[in-house]
C-alpha cells in the first residue's frame, strides 16, 4: 500500500486549496478512503470519508460545507477540495484507507492558513 499526499501550501484565510492523494498497491476503487489531519501539538482528527464508488461522503462538523471529498477511480486518486480556509485548518493532512482507519501511512502534506 502506498499513499502519497500533495497539494498543500501556504494560503491566506478565506482561500482555497485542493489536496491530492495518489494511491497504489491495493484495490483503490473498492476501498473506503479518508482524510485525516494533525494540527501542531494536537492529535489526529478525522476530516472526511468517501465510499469506494464515491456515492457516499461524510464530513466532520468542523469542515462540513467548506470541504469536498471526491475520487477518480480511473486514476487511483483521492481529492480534498478545501474552500473558505481558516487558521484552525492549519495541519498536516493525510489520506488513509479503510473504514475507521485513521492511522497515516504516507508523509502527508502541510497546509498552513495564515495572513
Amino acid at each position: 500500500v502506498q499513499l502519497v499526499e500533495s497539494g498543500g501550501g501556504l494560503v491566506q484565510p478565506g482561500g482555497s486549496l485542493r489536496l491530492t492523494c495518489a494511491a497504489s498497491g491495493f484495490a483503490f476503487s473498492s476501498s473506503y478512503m479518508n482524510w485525516v489531519r494533525q494540527a501542531p501539538g494536537k492529535g489526529l482528527e478525522w476530516v472526511s470519508s468517501i465510499s469506494g464508488g464515491g456515492m457516499n461522503t461524510y464530513y466532520s462538523n468542523s469542515v462540513k460545507g467548506r470541504f469536498t471529498i471526491s475520487r477518480d477511480n480511473a486514476k487511483n486518486t483521492l481529492y480534498l477540495q478545501m474552500y473558505s480556509l481558516k487558521s484552525e485548518d492549519t495541519a498536516v493532512y493525510y489520506c488513509t484507507k479503510g473504514i475507521g482507519n485513521h492511522t497515516p501511512e504516507g508523509r502527508g502534506t502541510q497546509v498552513t492558513v495564515s495572513s
